[in-house]
């Protein structure tokens, strides 16, 4: 039986990731995945590539209440409830979509341990700010990082599931089907291509492992985007409520 291992959200895009043991995926995704962005002196979408040391920033966020904690690696907690200023336009993972700045201590902290001017923003709309806005929902197997390296942490990938029990690649195979996780249902599209975030590890921010040059000489470039893949992603068929633990299966 293969099942849900691992969920992984990043409510702050670059900074940790959160693993709550249940989430909610609605037609965008799940909605704090990637909701707050960090931007530079010209409004640029910057990322852990440039910002490693981010990731050490736990975020806590509550939707609900519309509430963001920061936690720094020195003991400080940082934030609130959320407030927001006038809407304008950022272009985030190269789409321009309205944003709006959170006020409040979050920017001037993050931006001392960045050890750069970063401002704090959060998008008008649950699921914008997902690099792959139209496949919100991602997935990689155990199986499959084992083969790249044993013992590699998943975390690197920024994957919102992670299952166990599938051969090693066998989610490539879901593609252009349908696959029921927990209670909801998703299709599978596309593979992920990969970029240098996923050299780094996953709580320091600091490459440790080239990733990349390994997935090179395992299987090579896809021949018809030349980028190297690993995962897949997909959109939301059927909402539902998943789970750790829960079954993943391709419907019939």
């Amino acid at each position: 039986m293969i099942r849900v291992s691992k969920i992984s959200v990043a409510p702050v895009k670059a900074l940790r990731l959160t693993h709550p043991e249940q989430v909610e995926l609605g037609p965008r995704g799940v909605a704090a995945n990637r909701r707050f962005v960090l931007l530079d002196e010209q409004d640029r979408h910057v990322n852990g590539i440039t910002f490693g040391p981010l990731v050490a920033i736990v975020p806590e966020y509550d939707a609900g209440r519309e509430s963001l904690v920061l936690h720094f690696p020195d003991g400080r907690a940082i934030g609130g409830e959320v407030e927001l200023g006038d809407v304008f336009e950022a272009k985030i993972s190269k789409r321009p979509i309205p944003v709006r700045e959170v006020l409040g201590e979050h920017s001037r902290a993050i931006s001392e341990l960045g050890g750069a001017p970063l401002r704090l923003v959060r998008a008008e709309e649950p699921g914008d700010a997902v690099d792959r806005k139209r496949h919100p929902v991602s997935l990689i197997s155990t199986a499959s990082l084992a083969e790249l390296r044993p013992g590699l942490d998943g975390r690197r990938f920024r994957m919102l599931f992670e299952v166990d029990g599938a051969e090693p690649w066998e989610e490539e195979r879901w593609l252009g089907r349908n696959v029921r996780i927990g209670d909801a249902v998703v299709a599978l599209e596309v593979h992920v291509g990969r970029c240098a975030i996923t050299t780094q590890d996953p709580d320091r921010g600091v490459r440790d492992f080239d990733t990349l040059r390994r997935l090179n000489e395992l299987r090579g470039k896809n021949a018809a985007s030349g980028e190297l893949d690993f995962g897949v992603c997909g959109g939301v068929v059927e909402p539902g409520r998943v789970r750790v633990g829960d079954a993943v299966e391709p419907v019939q």
